[in-house]
């Protein structure tokens, strides 16, 4: 029974930017972000037909775990309150987001301590396949899994045009075996999330080294035993960047283990009574992107 995981926050922020802000409810609540999130979600739904669904949310987006390793883990997307920099229009969605997917009887899922990235992590692990993870973010390429068919249905280009990733996507894109995306992300690193890579080692680089190595402790010993590979540069880059590679592991790999919730992930079936859904399609000016869920879900 094939599986579909939400990026909550990605598809959220994909929306209120990709949506008009004069979308409104009868009290003049923005409502953008919540219309374009349900239009997305009932589109794919149409499209990959699951028979599970799970709406992932953050637990914490900056997990105690890994601030602790890294201080400066996304620390660019602190606000002068140390919460995380939220567009003043699309905060006060999310707590109606979630009234409407409660209303459905759609899984939502967020772990205490865990970010929506290791709790998508650890339901692809758990589950399954096939597996399809909806998402903008890159950072998810790392799960891809043909054996298990786990895909990542990757948004950067919106829904029209979105990516299905696989291995061979991953390989092709960049270049190297794509059973090693998160070795490559190590090296590169991420501006988004505030994670620097190793110091001169850019997306050039960082392919290099995934070709040739499997994992940081085979490079940081390749570095030390100057293997051919690598040249003089590179390895007087791996060699001072090793304190950043110890961490980098746990700061860039999914978390897999997260103990998850036991929830019902199976698409709702429909109610008896649709009265509290129309009630918040009323009160919230969610016309048509209710409609379409419906229909999305059959009902």
């Amino acid at each position: 029974m094939s599986l579909m995981l939400l990026d909550s926050a990605s598809l959220w922020y994909r929306a209120f930017y990709g949506m008009p802000d004069t979308l409104v409810s009868p009290n003049g609540t923005p409502v953008n972000a919540i219309r374009g999130y349900l239009d997305m979600s009932a589109r794919l739904i149409n499209i990959y037909d699951p028979k599970r669904l799970v709406a992932c949310i953050e637990g914490d987006w900056r997990p105690s775990w890994r601030v602790e390793l890294f201080p400066d883990y996304k620390a660019n997307r602190v606000d002068e309150e140390g919460e995380e920099e939220e567009p003043d229009l699309l905060a006060p969605q999310i707590p109606i987001l979630m009234d409407v997917l409660d209303a459905f009887g759609i899984a939502v899922v967020g772990v205490d301590d865990y970010e929506a990235d290791d709790v998508m992590a650890s339901f692809a692990q758990r589950e399954n396949g096939p597996i399809r993870i909806v998402t903008g973010d890159r950072d998810m390429f790392q799960l891809v899994d043909d054996a298990k068919d786990v895909k990542i249905v990757y948004l950067a280009k919106g829904i029209s045009q979105h990516d299905l990733v696989d291995i061979s996507w991953v390989a092709k894109r960049y270049e190297i075996p794509g059973d090693r995306y998160s070795l490559f992300a190590m090296f590169r690193g991420d501006p988004s999330d505030g994670l620097p890579g190793v110091k001169g080692i850019g997306e050039k680089g960082a392919a290099l080294i995934a070709n040739y190595f499997k994992d940081v402790d085979e490079v940081i010993e390749a570095a030390k035993s100057s293997h051919d590979a690598l040249s003089a540069n590179l390895i007087k880059k791996i060699i001072d960047g090793q304190d950043y590679l110890k961490i980098a592991p746990t700061l860039v790999q999914c978390a897999r283990d997260v103990r998850l919730p036991e929830v019902d992930l199976a698409i709702p079936k429909k109610p008896t009574d649709l009265s509290a859904i129309y009630s918040l399609q009323k009160e919230h000016g969610l016309g048509a992107s209710i409609d379409r869920m419906i229909a999305a879900l059959k009902w």
